[in-house]
């Protein structure tokens, strides 16, 4: 069964560049991986504040979970420490795996 990754990321209209450059990154690495069917990206600008949401389906639980391993993996080998990017830019990320409902 399909597996959909929703992240949703609240941020300050100061961090959106820094942000979408890291999306960039992110997104041109998972299209690669086995199992990726596709992604969408969505975005919210009101006054000072962003609000941006990623949605990412995956083939099943399997292809989820060795494409977690994978960008694990290219984070370290880049240096890029995700928790320290989302406090020093004050960027707030909620996670959640859905599955697409058979009709």
């Amino acid at each position: 069964m399909n597996q959909i990754l929703i992240d949703r990321f609240h941020l300050p209209t100061e961090s959106k560049k820094i942000f979408l450059e890291r999306v960039k990154i992110n997104r041109d690495f998972i299209k690669n991986i086995d199992g990726f069917l596709g992604d969408q990206t969505y975005i919210r600008e009101e006054q000072n504040k962003i609000q941006f949401v990623t949605i990412a389906t995956w083939k099943d639980k399997q292809s989820l979970e060795n494409a977690k391993t994978l960008v694990f993996a290219e984070y370290e080998k880049q240096g890029f420490v995700m928790p320290e990017f989302l406090k020093e830019n004050c960027i707030q990320i909620e996670r959640e795996i859905y599955e697409k409902m058979i009709e």
